[in-house]
């Protein structure tokens, strides 16, 4: 949600839309461009492409581009129309959060999820307008239209021989280091827009947002799907789910932020950022996993007064400035879940499990209230092994019951619990 109250949505797994018949051969220049975004000239599970040339990228090979942006809706005006936010660049989001500094300027931030891929944010070149007038809202759904597009570099002063894939602490007894946000595209009035990489126009950069981050040297992270800013500190955290590839032959290395080969469980990146401008300081709060593993790290809290967490997929905060995290994935042998995190104080790390998720389901789009906390339960039941007929769970019916994602509330009455 924008602080001028509209919805802004990542049009994330967009290529397992898209396919083509067996066989199929592309140019060069477009294989390279399917195979940078996950999109395969063959026959896809869902087979949209045998039914509308539109999913066909060998008929329609541009159609794949028009995916994969920032979109913003108005939900208070029904003759509205959704806008894709170009200028933000195409990647596969997980979402999009907005900070306004104190002057003003809106910054939003964006991770793209896949292993191996960037964190970004953009730099409105124009100020919020307060209020819900007409007029207020008309300028600021123009805001992320026309700004400064950036991708993330990390880097540290941590020995390299420290850093050996297997998640032990460096001598100085955390991950951390510095960050420089490097410059990709810068978009004007009326659809203008300049390449701040050499050798890609502006509308690669728009459109094969990945490709041009690649040039311009961003550091490959493990999955960076959910920004938040913390609203009393001002610290921006990040949701790294997991990257079973990291250290595999031909793949980047382990690096500080990013710290064991075979990441399974995943981490949460807290960063200093100097929000309108390029430089930033980070360190990892959480490397998420079983507390009794040695290659885990809790904020440097007593790992043995912590509940285990794994794959953390959305961030949330509460009035009080502590971090919520829902997960998605949990590769320890148990359901899914939130989780709540203390971030200041001798309490820093201290992780406690709130709720718990049926078997197969997702825990996402956390929002946390004194009174109320809510939590959306997505595909409940799901498994590689199992169908829509032999779900692993019938959640929320049970018995015959079809497997449904549903929202769920929690409340606090007269000291009770309910659900």
């Amino acid at each position: 949600m924008t602080p001028w109250g509209t919805v802004l949505s990542g049009e994330e797994n967009f290529h397992g839309y898209f396919g083509a018949p067996e066989g199929a051969s592309v140019s060069p220049v477009r294989s390279d461009q399917f195979k940078r975004y996950g999109v395969k000239p063959e026959a896809t599970e869902r087979k949209w492409e045998t039914f509308d040339p539109r999913f066909d990228v060998i008929a329609t090979p541009n159609e794949v581009n028009r995916f994969g942006y920032v979109v913003e809706v108005n939900p208070w005006d029904v003759a509205s129309q959704p806008v894709k936010h170009t200028a933000m660049g195409r990647l596969k989001h997980e979402g999009a959060t907005v900070y306004v500094t104190a002057d003003g300027t809106v910054v939003s931030y964006t991770g793209d999820d896949e292993r191996f891929d960037y964190m970004y944010k953009f730099v409105s070149s124009k100020k919020i307008q307060p209020g819900t007038s007409p007029e207020a809202m008309a300028h600021n759904m123009t805001i992320l239209d026309e700004g400064t597009l950036y991708v993330a570099k990390l880097s540290s002063d941590i020995p390299a021989d420290q850093i050996d894939g297997s998640g032990a602490l460096p001598a100085k007894g955390s991950f951390s280091g510095t960050g420089t946000w490097l410059p990709l595209l810068r978009s004007g009035a009326n659809g203008q827009a300049e390449s701040l990489v050499g050798g890609v126009s502006a509308q690669e950069a728009a459109v094969f947002t990945r490709m041009a981050a690649d040039k311009a040297g961003a550091t490959k992270m493990d999955r960076p799907e959910d920004f938040e800013a913390n609203p009393k500190t001002g610290k921006v955290y990040v949701a790294l789910t997991n990257n079973d590839e990291r250290g595999t032959p031909g793949e980047a290395a382990p690096d500080a932020a990013n710290p064991r080969n075979d990441n399974k469980s995943g981490q949460i990146l807290e960063i200093t950022d100097d929000h309108a401008g390029t430089t930033f300081t980070w360190e990892l709060l959480l490397v998420c996993g079983d507390p009794a593993a040695a290659d885990t790290y809790f904020g440097g809290f007593d790992k043995s007064r912590v509940s285990p967490i794994s794959c953390p997929d959305n961030l949330a905060f509460d009035s009080h400035g502590n971090l919520w995290i829902s997960t998605d994935g949990n590769a320890l042998d148990s359901n899914d879940g939130l989780f709540a995190v203390a971030l200041d104080g001798p309490n820093r790390g201290e992780t406690k499990q709130f709720l718990t998720v049926p078997l197969g389901a997702e825990t996402c789009g956390p929002v946390v209230t004194d009174e109320l906390v809510t939590v959306c339960v997505q595909h409940p039941g799901e498994s590689d092994d199992n169908s829509v007929d032999d779900p692993l769970s019938r959640w929320p019916e049970g018995g015959n019951g079809t497997a449904r994602p549903s929202v769920v509330v929690v409340w606090r009455d007269a000291g009770n619990i309910g659900v």
